[in-house]
C-alpha cells in the first residue's frame, strides 16, 4: 500500500535497477510513481518550459529535454542510456479524445493547447510517440490516456496504434484502471497501453485497495467561492447533488454547470481535471491546494512554482496509481 500522504524529501535512492524515461512528463506524476516504486527515473521530455521548470525543481532529472517530441525524434546525439531503457513512459496529451469538448471536430487541426502553449496538433502525438519507441527500442512501454480514446470514432485511432505496436515487434495489452482502487483518493479511470518486446507472459492486473473518501483527505479550510451566483445556487444543495448542474436543472430547469463538481465527505472525490470549479459540500467552498494535492496523491512538499495546483494535478497521472502499476510490472516481468 502507498500512503496518500507522503513527502518528496523522504524518497530513498532507487533500490531496483530499472531505468525509466518519461515523455510528455508534465509535472512528473508518473515519474514520482516510479520513484515511489524504487525505479530509477533517469530523465524526461516536456514541451512547455514553465511545466518543465516545475519538473526539474521537484525531480532533478539527469537528462532533461525541453522540446517538441518531433524535434527529439530527430536528434542523433542522444545519451547511450536512452537506448537501453527498461521502461519508456508516456502520456500523450489527451484533449482531442476527452469525452468533454469538441472531440472529432478538433482532430486533424492545429490549435494552441494549454499543454504546450504553441500551435500544434495533438491527435497524432501517440503516433509520434510510436516513432520514439522505434528509435529507442525500450523493453517496456507504458502509455496512459483518457477512456475516450477507446470510445466512438476514436476506436479507429486505437486500431492503428495496435497495428503499429505489432509492426514494431511489441506485444500489447490494454487496461482500463481506476485510481480509486490504487491508493488514490480520487475516482480517475484511465486507459493504459502496456507493451513489451521481451516475450513476457500476459500481464495480470487486479487492483482493489480500500476506497478513501474525500472527508478523510479534506483539509481544514477551503477557498472562498468567487461567483455570487454559485453561492446562491448552493443554498438549494441536496445530498443527492453531485454537481452544480444538478441544482440548476432542478431549480432553474436549465442544462448547464455539469462540470462544476460537488465533493461530499462520504464519497470518493471525482476526477480532478485541470479546469472547472470543485466545491466542498461541507463548507460550500472551493477545494484548497491541499485538497488537490491529497486527492491526487501528490507529495505534501511539492513545489508548484506558482502554477495552479489544480492544473498540474489535473494533467498528471496520480503518483500512487503509477507506483502500484510499476510494482506489478516489476513482480510479474522484471524481477
Amino acid at each position: 500500500m502507498f500512503n496518500w500522504k507522503w513527502y518528496l524529501k523522504d524518497l530513498k535512492p532507487p533500490d531496483k535497477n530499472i531505468k525509466v524515461f518519461s515523455m510528455f512528463s508534465c509535472g512528473g506524476g508518473s515519474s514520482m510513481g516510479y520513484k515511489r516504486a524504487g525505479f530509477d527515473v533517469i530523465g524526461n521530455l516536456e514541451l512547455d518550459p514553465k511545466i518543465n521548470k516545475i519538473y526539474i525543481k521537484n525531480l532533478n532529472p539527469k537528462f532533461n529535454f525541453n522540446m517538441d517530441i518531433r524535434d527529439f525524434n530527430k536528434l542523433d546525439n542522444l545519451p547511450a542510456e536512452l537506448y537501453n531503457l527498461d521502461i519508456l513512459d508516456g502520456s500523450p496529451p489527451c484533449t482531442p479524445f476527452s469525452m468533454v469538448g469538441n472531440r472529432e471536430e478538433g482532430w486533424n487541426k492545429y490549435k494552441k493547447f494549454q499543454e504546450g502553449q504553441k500551435l500544434q496538433r495533438l491527435d497524432d502525438l501517440f503516433f509520434v510517440f510510436l516513432d520514439t519507441i522505434e528509435k529507442l527500442r525500450p523493453k517496456i512501454i507504458i502509455a496512459e490516456n483518457v477512456t475516450g480514446i477507446i470510445k466512438g470514432n476514436a476506436k479507429g485511432y486505437v486500431n492503428e496504434i495496435i497495428h503499429r505496436f505489432h509492426q514494431l515487434g511489441y506485444n500489447l495489452q490494454m487496461f482500463q484502471l481506476n485510481a480509486a482502487l490504487m491508493d488514490v483518493p480520487q475516482v480517475r479511470e484511465r486507459v493504459f497501453f502496456i507493451a513489451n518486446n521481451q516475450h513476457y507472459p500476459k500481464l495480470k492486473l487486479d487492483f482493489h485497495s480500500d476506497l478513501i473518501p474525500f472527508g478523510k483527505v479534506r483539509t481544514k479550510d477551503g477557498k472562498p467561492l468567487i461567483k455570487k451566483i454559485t453561492t446562491k445556487r448552493l443554498e438549494f444543495l441536496l445530498p443527492t447533488d453531485m454537481c452544480i448542474g444538478d441544482i440548476v436543472k432542478r431549480t432553474e430547469n436549465k442544462e448547464n454547470n455539469f462540470s462544476n463538481m460537488i465533493y461530499w465527505d462520504n464519497r470518493v472525490a471525482f476526477t480532478i481535471v485541470s479546469s472547472g470549479i470543485h466545491i466542498r459540500a461541507n463548507d460550500k467552498k472551493r477545494l484548497s491546494v491541499g485538497d488537490f494535492i491529497n486527492c491526487s496523491s501528490f507529495p505534501q512538499d511539492y513545489d508548484f512554482c506558482n502554477k495552479q495546483a489544480q492544473f498540474i494535478c489535473g494533467m498528471c497521472v496520480p503518483p500512487n496509481m503509477m507506483a502500484n502499476l510499476a510494482i506489478e510490472i516489476y513482480h510479474q516481468w522484471l524481477n
